[in-house]
């Protein structure tokens, strides 16, 4: 597959190793977009919408190139979790996933204006948490940095203390689906060779 030019726009540096497994030459490039917090919207369309915002940012000033945009977040029911303001809330929203079984969505938006191609979508992954004392928790939050993240969690980062189990893609929970994201580009692909 050729990608000539692609940019994420992105600096997370979980995100660029992911990206460089799909041996694609890429740029980062950071998006000054404003993530939503809709509470009206479900953790799909939140994460979609931040993603397609991420990437629209990048790509206004460089319509001539396919931009990736990305956004994860977590999901338990109907609550939300994005990324925490302190070690506080981190405890706090790792108290709430203990125990549970909670979906982890990523957002996905492939844009190139001069070509007028979007392409926005999600893909989510369950994962299970452990049972987790409060001192676990306290154990955890040493060991990772928490801020940066959605949950409030790392699952490659000492995952094994609070994971239990994962159904879908891991790369899904670290932050880039690669399987879906290598499908998407290979649709890319075979619509600038029309």
């Amino acid at each position: 597959m050729s990608v000539p030019n692609l940019i994420l726009a992105s600096e997370s540096p979980r995100r660029r190793e992911l990206l460089g497994y799909l041996d694609i030459e890429f740029v980062t490039m950071a998006s000054e977009a404003e993530e939503s917090s809709d509470s009206h919207l479900t953790a799909e369309e939140l994460a979609m919408l931040n993603a397609w915002r991420k990437a629209r940012a990048v790509a206004a000033d460089h319509p001539d190139r396919l931009t990736l945009g990305a956004d994860t977040v977590v999901c338990l029911e109907e609550t939300v979790f994005g990324k925490p303001r302190d070690l506080r809330e981190a405890h706090r929203m790792l108290e709430s996933l203990q125990g549970t079984t909670h979906r982890v969505v990523t957002g996905l938006a492939l844009l190139q204006p001069d070509r007028r191609f979007e392409r926005v979508i999600s893909e989510t992954t369950w994962v299970t948490f452990r049972e987790l004392s409060a001192s676990r928790i306290d154990r955890y939050l040493e060991v990772i940095q928490p801020l940066d993240k959605a949950g409030g969690y790392a699952i490659q980062d000492h995952g094994e203390m609070i994971v239990e189990s994962v159904h879908g893609s891991l790369t899904n929970v670290i932050g880039l689906p690669l399987g879906r994201l290598a499908k998407e580009l290979a649709r890319w692909d075979e619509s600038s060779s029309r």
